[in-house]
Order: C-alpha cells, then sequence, then structure tokens
C-alpha cells in the first residue's frame, strides 16, 4: 500500500515537504518515545544529534541532491531512510533528557530551528523555482492543485517553516517552563512562615 502523499510526492514540493516532515517531526520522535526503555544505554553526544537532524535537512535539500532522489527510486528510498534516522538520532537527547541536561534542551531546540527557517525563508521568498523538476509537467500537475509550481514551492517552504517552529519550540517551552518551576524553592523550604 502506498500513501496519498507517496503518490503525489513527485508532482508538488508541498506533497513531498509533508512527507518528510511526518517522518521527521511525527513518526521519528514517537518511534524513540516507544524505545526510550529498551535504548536507554545509548548516550549519543548532544551536538553529534543536532549536527545529524540538521545537516541532513540541508544536504537533501541541495538542488542536485534534491532532483537526484526525485529521479532515482534508490536515491529516493536512501533520502527517506536518513530522514527517518536523522529524525530518531535528533529527538533522542530531547526524548532521554538527561538530568543534566538543563539549559542545554530548549537552546539545542531553538538553534534547530534556525537551519530550517533559512531554507523555509528561502523557498518561500526567492522568487524562482529551485526544483526543476516540479517544473515539468507542471501545467497539468499544478493545474490540478491550483498552484503554480512557484506557488507550491512557496507554500512547501511554509508548511517546513510552521511545522519546525511549532515542533521545535513548543518542547522548548515545556522544558524552559520545567526548568524554571524546578528552580523555584517553596517558601515552606526556606523557612519563611
Amino acid at each position: 500500500m502506498i500513501s496519498p502523499l507517496a503518490h503525489l510526492d513527485h508532482h508538488l514540493l508541498t506533497a513531498h515537504m509533508a512527507m518528510h516532515l511526518l517522518i521527521m517531526m511525527v513518526l521519528a520522535p514517537l518511534i524513540v518515545f516507544a524505545a526510550r526503555s529498551t535504548l536507554v544505554r545509548w548516550r549519543p553526544q548532544t551536538a553529534a544529534c543536532w549536527l545529524a537532524g540538521t545537516l541532513t535537512v540541508l544536504l537533501w535539500h541541495v538542488p542536485a541532491v534534491f532532483e537526484l532522489a526525485l529521479e532515482s527510486p534508490f536515491w529516493h528510498q536512501l533520502e527517506l531512510a536518513s530522514f527517518f534516522i536523522a529524525g530518531i538520532v535528533f529527538w533522542w537527547p530531547v526524548i532521554e533528557l538527561r538530568p543534566t541536561s538543563g539549559w542545554s534542551m530548549p537552546v539545542y531546540l531553538f538553534l534547530a530551528t534556525l537551519p530550517c527557517d533559512a531554507l523555509s525563508a528561502f523557498l518561500v521568498f526567492c522568487g524562482h523555482v529551485v526544483y526543476r523538476p516540479y517544473l515539468a509537467g507542471a501545467a497539468d500537475d499544478h493545474r490540478m492543485f491550483g498552484l503554480s509550481p512557484l506557488e507550491d514551492q512557496a507554500l512547501a517552504g511554509a508548511l517546513m517553516w510552521v511545522t519546525v517552529t511549532f515542533a521545535y519550540l513548543i518542547p522548548a517551552l515545556v522544558l524552559t517552563a520545567r526548568l524554571l518551576a524546578s528552580e523555584r524553592t517553596p517558601a515552606s523550604e526556606v523557612g519563611v512562615g
């Protein structure tokens, strides 16, 4: 069985982007959350996890690499697998949350939004279609959805921008609230009263 997104993947950049976002922002963290008790001994370096997630996203959005994945089933499967693995590696330190993590996790998540924000903003505002395969057959494919290739690209960039921002900053806010709450000392413990 093939998903509707997989079918639309070669016709709309927005569908392509949605599939990658679901893999990295939904599937990978859910797998990590489910497997955290069995993988508890794995303690990767936080910086390596951040780099794995960030560089994977940036690498696959280089036009020549992106187009290779669209043209070759092997490279496309490798692209999807790398997004899945990078997603697991990226989310592992966030979900595993070591007691010594402190403020590093909210910073980790905030900093992860920056490269994605830059890429998303580029796709939204650059003014030309970045990925040529979406121009081929564009009239039929995009007319069916009421989007020009450039509008499709802008929508894909906006989808990435909003999704990544919320997916990273909501957990960062939750962790920040927990850290602030744990730093407060109740008056009863200080001896006031």
